[in-house]
Parts: structure tokens; sequence; C-alpha cells
């Protein structure tokens, strides 16, 4: 058992609790970093699950890290390389294919409707026009709603006039669109667009993912506004791959925060936040060590922290009875796949740029639509929606010569089905892959398949849910996680909050971590 004095103690090391620990050391704080498990990167890890082979666990794609923090961090010269999909997605269909990606949308499109190809840039540039406003905002703490008086309430009426300034630079259309996209479900959103099945599953698969949702549930067209966020090398809307896996980012954000002199300790659990008069003075571990600081901040999903770190005692009730109906589940089933060699798709059996893309087997809104009515009523779909990516067609530091790792992202199944049940998903997912790509279940060499209690235990994804809750209106923006502290300023002074359970959510974003250090710097 040992005593730490430090400035901040960061309970997780996780993305977001490495960038905020950078931006506080780089500002002189001593930042202690403690993580549960022997190796930093929370979700965003690369992990060996077959003899010679390795793949990103958990979170297994680049598009939404946001380029200031790339910079800050100068993750590249720590040893980053992002590389872009050859191509974006690939739809196998019945006796057809659909491939998206830049140069070659809008005509695979016009094979399937005219009409639609017609609308296709319409469409693109009205979506950008939102995401670009909201894009804005990702970097600040959105408008908060303080008790107290005029003084403490008029900084963040300063907040909102400046949303409203760029809400306003839209036109009419524009804040019409944000209305739609925030309200509505993708499915409407995209019915009121398309008329093809192709297309409107290619964008209406984006609302469902990490979202244990129907894509026609109101509410879903903001997930799939969501994930248009991102960028890649410059280029927006581009999804790409971290060369070494995911966890080749939070291996750089890690080096970047030891040379600001960070000290992460790993296999370091944290048992309880230590309170004093009310008020958050450090942690203590599992093994009974303490580390006392000026702030305690928490990269952990909300729920976890509040359940079963903070002493309830210290907490306002109101706040924890809110807290107990946080809504987290998002239905997710995760795999990596060894494979003797790369699937042969009946509709494209050679080789090919679409080996690169995001696979995805969901061929309409309805068979969404389907899947999720039917995990709801059985525990998993019999047709479930796979998306699958082969990132060893673009690193092969994954597998050895001539093999080949998949992530394959699975919905729906329910965010309580129990382990008993894992391998037999697992084995309808291959089978539903081996359906477009015969000889896919034989090239199977092993596989690593985790259900949503597996991700909370492994990465405390409570019900699964990749965005530490649910990215629906009552958790957004100002009421993320709870309405009064979205300035990451939680309940019990000292103590911040800094994960994807915070503004602007979920993804490998970093934004959360960067916000929050803002927050904690003017504080300390």
């Amino acid at each position: 058992m040992s005593k730490t004095e430090t400035d901040v103690v960061i309970l997780g090391g996780g993305h977001n609790g490495l960038v905020c620990a950078f931006y506080l050391a780089r500002a002189g704080l001593r930042v202690t970093v403690l993580e549960r498990r022997s190796v930093v990167g929370g979700a965003a890890v690369t992990e060996a699950f077959h003899p010679g082979f390795r793949n990103s666990t958990a979170s297994y794609t680049v598009s939404l890290l946001n380029p200031k923090i790339i910079a800050d961090l100068e993750l590249a010269r720590h040893g980053l390389k992002i590389v872009e999909r050859r191509m974006s997605n690939f739809l196998p269909l019945e006796g057809d294919a659909f491939c998206a990606g830049e140069g070659r949308s809008q005509g695979e499109v016009a094979r399937f409707s005219t009409r639609d190809a017609e609308r296709l840039p319409a469409y693109e540039a009205r979506l950008e026009a939102v995401a670009e406003v909201l894009r804005a905002l990702v970097l600040e703490a959105p408008p908060n709603l303080p008790g107290g008086g005029w003084m403490q309430a008029l900084p963040e009426m300063a907040k909102s006039a400046s949303v409203a300034r760029r809400l306003g630079g839209l036109d009419l259309t524009g804040r019409r669109d944000v209305l739609d996209l925030f309200a509505k479900s993708a499915g409407d959103w995209l019915d009121g667009w398309f008329e093809s099945d192709p297309i409107k599953a290619l964008f209406g698969f984006d609302s469902v993912v990490g979202n244990y949702a129907s894509p026609y549930t109101p509410g879903s067209a903001y997930v799939l506004l969501h994930h248009v966020f991102g960028e890649v090398n410059g280029r927006k809307g581009v999804w790409g791959h971290a060369i070494g896996g995911m966890g080749a980012i939070t291996q750089a954000m890690a080096a970047a925060c030891v040379e600001r002199g960070v000290n992460i300790r790993l296999d370091a659990e944290v048992a309880e936040v230590l309170t004093e008069q009310g008020r958050a003075v450090g942690a203590v571990t599992t093994t009974g060590d303490v580390v006392r600081g000026r702030a305690v901040v928490s990269n952990l999903h909300p729920r976890l922290l509040f359940d079963r770190l903070v002493d309830p005692a210290v907490v306002p009730a109101d706040f924890t009875e809110r807290m107990s109906r946080y809504a987290s589940g998002s239905g997710t089933f995760r795999m990596n796949v060894a494979l003797s060699e790369l699937p042969r798709f009946t509709v494209r059996p050679e080789p090919g740029d679409h080996h690169t893309a995001g696979i995805i087997i969901a061929p309409s809104l309805d068979y969404m639509d389907r899947a999720h009515a039917e995990a709801r009523l059985n525990g998993w779909s019999s047709k479930p929606i796979v998306e699958m990516l082969i990132p060893s067609t673009l690193d092969d530091t994954l597998a050895p010569p001539g093999r080949h790792v998949a992530s394959l992202f699975c919905q729906h199944v329910d965010p309580t089905l129990g382990d008993e049940h894992r391998e037999t998903v697992a084995d309808l997912m291959i089978e539903t892959v081996d359906q477009h790509a015969p000889g896919f279940k034989a090239s199977v060499l092993g596989r690593l398949a985790l259900g949503p209690r597996d991700l909370e235990r492994r990465f405390g994804l409570v019900g699964g849910d990749i965005f530490h809750g649910r990215l629906t209106l009552d958790q957004l923006f100002s009421a993320r996680p709870v309405l009064g502290h979205a300035d990451h300023r939680m309940p019990v002074p000292g103590l911040y909050l800094c994960g994807s359970g915070a503004h602007p959510g979920g993804g490998v974003t970093g934004a959360p971590g960067h916000n929050a250090a803002k927050a904690i710097l003017r504080d300390l």
C-alpha cells in the first residue's frame, strides 16, 4: 500500500483519459492515470486473439478522431499512421453489389435509380452543411444550465448565444434539416430523399451502429449524422485504418503523455473515489494504494462511476435518480476472426478494393427494422446486421503472410444477452457472412467473440454500449450525461467527467477529454 500526491488523478487510461492527461500535463500539472488493465487504450486497443494474429479488439476504424487533437499531441511523430480505405463501402446484394466511395457513388446509385443519383449531390451537400456547423461545436462544452443566480448563468447564456449564431449561419432549409436530424428517424429522413433500397441501406446503417434501435426509431437520424462528423488525413467524411490497429492511436497518445511527464499506472483498478467533506480528493485502488489530488477525473462510463465508486451520500438525490435511468445498451456483438484467405463473395469473387471497404450485410431499411424487432423478441435476430472490415488488406502487420484478420461488428442482440448464447450467436454471424461469401466459414482459423456482457466486463461498456450511453435527445448536448452537468463538472466538487458519457458522445474522437481538460484548467 502506498500514498501519492499529485495535482490530478484520472480514472481510466482510455483514449479520452489520455487526451485529458496530455492537455493538463502540458499546462504544467502533475497528472496520474490509473488504468485497470495491463494496457492503456480502453476500447481502442490492438490485441493478439489467435496465434500469429492480432486486431483491434473493440473499436475498429478511424474517422472521428479530431484533427486538432492529432496535431496537438503530435501523434504522427509518436508513430501514428492512418491510411484510407480504397473503397468506402461494399454491400453484397442478391445477384448484385453496391459499391460506394469517392468518384463512384453517383454512378453506382444510377444503376438502381436515376432519380436517386440526381438527388445524391443535394443530399450530401445538405447533410454536410449541418455536420459542418455541429463539427464546430465538438471541441466546446455545450451551454450548461446551472442553478444559482444571474452571475452564474451569464457565461452559459453567452454560450447559448454563440451556438445560436452558428446555427443562424444556416439558411432556413438548413435549420429545418437540423430539426429533422435531431427529431426524426433515419428511415423517415432517408425515405424522404431516396427510393432505392441499397442507397437507403448504405446511409441507414450508420443510424443503427451502436444503437439498439430500428432505423425507424425517432431520433436515429442523429446517430446517422454523428457518424459523418469525421475526416481522415484532412478529407472529410472519409474512413480509414490506423496501421497497427486502434491500439496504435492510444499507444501514440500514451507516448505523448509520458513525454509531458504523465504517470501512467497499469493494473491499477480503482475501488473508490476518495471524498472528504463532500469533495473528491483522490482515489483508492483495489490494492489499497491512495492517490490524492486537487481534482479527480473519470474516463469511465458515468453509470460505473456513480454506481460503484462514489459514495452516494455525497451525491444529490435527484442526480442519483436520473443516473439510475441513464440509458445504456447498444445491442452490439463484436467478433475478431483469423482467416486462411480472403472471402470470395458470390457477386464479386476476385480480390479487389471491395475487400478494403466496410462490407455491410443489410440490404434494406426493412431488413434492419426486422433485425431489431426480432432481437427484442428473441434476444437476437436470425438475420442480423453485419459490418465486416478486413484491415489486413491495408495493414500487413496484423496477420501472417497470405493470411487475414476480419472485424465483424454485428447488430442486433439484446444488451442483456446471456453468456450461454455467445457461441450460438457467433456461429450465426459467421454463417451470415458465408451466405454471401461461400467458403468463409471454412476459412476461419480462430475467433474472439464478445457479446454485450463481455464488452462490459472487459472495457466497462455498460450493456455493450460503445457510446457510454445512448445518443438520444435526452442524453445529448446540454443533457449529457444529465442536464446541469454538461460542463464536465459532476455534482461532487472536484470530480469531473472526461469520457464518452460527456459531450459530444461516443466514438474515438478525443473531444470529451479535450473539453474536460479546459474546464479543469479553469478551476485549478
